[in-house]
């Protein structure tokens, strides 16, 4: 009964926590936790139960993502279940290649495979599918400042690897896998809050996000928020995403430059007076057929401010860009779910870590987000309740490039390649002649009887 009881404890916990760390409203610390009560299982079972264990662990705590997919999302059922299942299995994968070279006697190697697979699968999704980065488990840390730092060196691709590889290393029971562990998080946290200390730059014009409730006579009513907002001593105004469907409005304010989203052939940003003008690049599939995408950058204040549209914000790329450009806030019309108002305004904070910018974000049915280029929220309100929501804040004067500006996705090509190493190594302890499954003794044995030293 013990031997069908503990798997079962195993995997469900791993689930719980799983379940509860990811998803539109993770609790940051359960994300680190998640992956020890199948890690430890995946040392002392089989392969088959191994992988399986893995697997069922990431279904049962993605199931929740169902009804957002299918609903909100209007995903097709085959299609959401496919992005819940495939993840799932990598995730498997992930235990069972851990499990493998544990058993080979490959500790180290097996704690940096399990974030090795996982960040080399969402980086291949934020490659080949139309969502960008938007499966990342960084995302999970956005409110974790110190932790967040890393995306300016590494972008999401760090995080994720860190929050893997500490539980995994800590289910090998190695010291030495240990204390790599522990020398990366300690340079995570001394980086991070370095980074924290500079003061932020609030010398830049002024800011405003607006959004107003209902669908009735909404320009009068935009035009009189635009002009509170003046009042307020805003020099910039940010609309959200598709709020009309004309570019003939009557927005223009001397001094003033007013950001709208505009619903036309194309989904775009609209500034007036200037007139310059942002198409949106990369459609959420379903919801937003038949529009034409952009495909090229668009530029405020003599280059220094860049006009960027909601699901844009997912792709590290195309923010990466505006980075390299040297803008130093982005300025962004937005429309969220309701429910994934955190998860898709934090997605945007982490873009402008990764490049040293502010953005802000002005979010229909979700939040009217200020931050800087650390992570900060410097102003936030929520557009879902009634009324008009208004909040100002300061851009900064300069932007600041990062090591990821510079290097770009250095941190998942070496992700993938030690994945590679994982799997060579695997292969050629496995083509070597089979080994005990001991998982925890500290020795290999071959077939001969003789016993070899285990390798780190």
């Amino acid at each position: 009964m013990e031997r069908i009881l503990l798997p079962l404890a195993l995997t469900l916990a791993s689930a719980v926590l799983t379940h509860f760390g990811t998803g539109l409203h993770p609790v940051w610390w359960l994300t680190w936790l998640a992956p020890l009560p199948v890690l430890f299982l995946a040392r002392r079972a089989g392969g088959g139960t191994a992988f399986a264990a893995g697997t069922l662990v990431w279904l049962a705590g993605q199931a929740r993502m169902w009804p957002y997919f299918t609903g909100p999302l209007e995903m097709p059922p085959p299609l959401a279940a496919a992005l819940i299942a495939g993840p799932a299995l990598c995730y498997g994968l992930g235990v069972l290649l851990f499990r493998t070279l544990i058993v080979r006697g490959r500790p180290l190697l097996a704690a940096a495979a399990v974030p090795a697979v996982w960040v080399t699968a969402e980086y291949v999704m934020n490659l080949a599918g139309p969502h960008g980065a938007w499966w990342s488990l960084a995302y999970t840390q956005a409110d974790v400042l110190p932790v967040l730092q890393t995306a300016s060196v590494t972008g999401v691709w760090g995080i994720t690897f860190l929050l893997l590889f500490v539980p995994a290393s800590i289910a090998v029971l190695r010291p030495r896998a240990a204390v790599v562990s522990g020398v990366l998080v300690a340079l995570t946290l001394g980086h991070g809050l370095a980074r924290l200390a500079t003061p932020a730059d609030a010398g830049g014009r002024k800011v405003a996000l607006v959004a107003t409730d209902g669908s009735e006579d909404l320009v009068r009513r935009y035009g009189e928020a635009v002009d509170a907002a003046v009042a307020r001593g805003a020099e910039i105004v940010v609309l959200p995403e598709k709020v009309f469907r004309t570019a003939g409005l009557p927005f223009a304010r001397p001094g003033v430059e007013v950001v709208a989203g505009i619903a036309m052939e194309t989904n775009s940003a609209v500034s007036y007076p200037s007139g310059v003008r942002y198409d949106k690049h990369h459609m959420i599939p379903g919801v937003e057929r038949g529009y034409r995408p952009g495909t090229g950058l668009a530029f405020l204040d003599g280059d220094r401010l860049g006009l960027i549209i909601c699901k844009d914000l997912d792709f590290p790329g195309l923010v990466r860009e505006y980075g390299r450009a040297g803008v130093a806030a982005l300025l962004a019309p937005a429309w969220d779910f309701g429910e994934d108002a955190w998860l898709h305004s934090r997605m945007a904070v982490v873009r402008g870590v990764e490049n040293g910018l502010a953005v802000a974000r002005a979010a229909r049915e979700g939040r009217l987000t200020v931050s800087d280029g650390r992570g900060r929220i410097v102003a936030e309100g929520h557009s879902d309740r009634k009324g008009m929501t208004m909040v100002t804040a300061s851009l900064p004067r300069e932007g600041s490039a990062t090591l990821y500006t510079t290097l770009g996705d250095w941190a998942a090509w070496a992700s993938a390649g030690l994945l590679l190493l994982a799997l060579g190594a695997s292969a050629r302890t496995r083509s070597s002649g089979p080994v005990s499954e001991g998982p925890t003794a500290g020795t290999a044995t071959s077939l001969s009887g003789r016993t070899g030293r285990t390798r780190p």
